[in-house]
């Protein structure tokens, strides 16, 4: 099966279940699928890819806030700020994957190689 045919099965179940549609397909995946990336919805994603994904959009973005808010005028090291970032990215990335996780294992979803 095709990957949007699948998507598009995957989708159709989701909002069966009665899903919110920013929980199975938020803004930063929604542009993955525009720019022809092979992503699943969140909760058929693996672990990992959901923990890559949710780091690596929340941590740099969260850190740049930080940095012009705050960290900028408190004499924080670029290095901190980054490691910082990145440890905050990761924390938020592992959470949102436990979420899908669970959300997966709730809603009696199958996994997306049986869809």
């Amino acid at each position: 099966m095709a990957f949007e045919d699948k998507k598009q099965k995957a989708i159709a179940l989701l909002e069966e279940k009665k899903m919110w549609r920013s929980n199975y397909a938020p803004p930063i995946l929604r542009l993955c699928w525009k720019l022809g990336a092979n992503v699943p919805p969140s909760p058929f994603a693996p672990f990992w890819l959901n923990t890559l994904l949710y780091t690596a959009w929340f941590g740099p973005i969260w850190g740049v806030c930080m940095w012009f808010s705050r960290w900028q005028n408190q004499d924080f090291s670029v290095l901190r700020a980054v490691s910082t970032a990145l440890i905050t990215g990761l924390l938020f990335g592992i959470s949102m994957a436990l979420f899908h996780y669970w959300d997966r294992w709730k809603n009696k979803l199958p996994d997306w190689k049986s869809l």
